[in-house]
């Protein structure tokens, strides 16, 4: 089964023959297509696939048509198939899956190696009860309660996704990302206390927390650095410069893979990540934003997903 957004193409027809042909030329029959909506990006379509008995669901769209899906495959044992059809697909790219051509990727889905890799869990403002729940992926249904298989994020990194428009994002790629963070460069800080398996951190200012299982970002600019999709913890990183010259430093050693990042940019790992914010801040999985929040926890799950790499 093929599970498309069908807003990422403008032929998508043109797109289902060149699957179809590729199927077919490998020995397979041609997949049945089933297409994301506005109401249901792909949580719905996904159960429907394990209910009729798929045992390979692909996904052709954007990173958060690739979240939703693996949101409900997580757990299942049935591998999921990254087909290239947004912005960064960067789940496709931390596990080494091809993004250059749809071909080349469709016979990767239907023939390549099984690769169980990490996925992350994120709970919005938790009540007592899920503050303390060992497996968040019991509580999946749960409105409040997200899986993400890239990175989330609050705070300046979620604002770039929310001003980056999706007809320019089509236009100009990853660039548009770039456009959107100049204008909230000089946006004030927030205060952001950040308990790593149960360590307390100091409260203190920050521009962006985001908790990651993957590193890489649009571009090939890496955020984490030790970050594996199958390492079993999850990266976190700290961003705090207050200046345009700040903001400048840290950007060079970023995109330059210094292991230090400097006073304005923090790293740590662990299993489970606990952030606490004031004022509260707008929040992101996978590039979808979500709402405002003021505690967030996220815990990893090891090797709960399948992918075809």
């Amino acid at each position: 089964m093929v599970i498309v957004n069908p807003t990422k193409f403008e032929n998508l027809p043109a797109v289902r023959r060149r699957i179809d042909r590729v199927a077919d030329d490998v020995g397979f029959p041609a997949p049945r297509w089933v297409e994301t909506t506005a109401q249901d990006p792909g949580f719905g379509q996904t159960r429907a696939a394990l209910q009729a008995g798929a045992r390979l669901v692909c996904v052709l769209g954007g990173d958060g048509t690739v979240r939703a899906v693996a949101e409900v495959l997580a757990g299942t044992g049935v591998p999921l198939g990254l087909l290239p059809g947004g912005t960064g697909n960067l789940l496709a790219r931390n596990v080494g899956a091809p993004v250059a051509r749809l071909e080349t990727a469709m016979i990767t889905a239907l023939t390549g190696r099984n690769r169980a890799i990490d996925i992350g869990w994120l709970i919005i403002d938790p009540t007592q009860e899920q503050r303390a729940h060992p497996n968040p992926a019991e509580l999946r249904d749960d409105p409040n309660v997200h899986a993400f298989t890239v990175m989330a994020g609050l705070g300046f990194d979620a604002q770039i996704m929310v001003d980056a428009p999706e007809e320019v994002k089509a236009k100009v790629g990853w660039a548009a990302y770039v456009v959107s963070a100049s204008k909230h460069l000089r946006d004030a800080p927030f205060q952001a206390g950040i308990e790593l398996d149960g360590r307390v951190g100091k409260t203190r200012g920050t521009r962006t927390v985001v908790v990651g299982n993957c590193g890489r970002l649009t571009g090939g600019m890496v955020l984490l650095p030790e970050a594996a999709v199958d390492d079993g913890v999850l990266d976190v990183a700290r961003v705090s410069p207050r200046t345009l010259a700040q903001w400048a430093t840290m950007a060079t050693r970023v995109l330059t893979r210094r292991e230090n990042g400097g006073p304005h940019l923090t790293r740590r790992r662990g299993r489970e990540v606990v952030v606490r914010v004031q004022p509260t801040q707008l929040v992101q999985v996978d590039g979808d934003d979500l709402v405002t929040a003021s505690v967030l926890r996220f815990v990893v799950d090891p090797g709960a997903l399948v992918v075809r790499s």
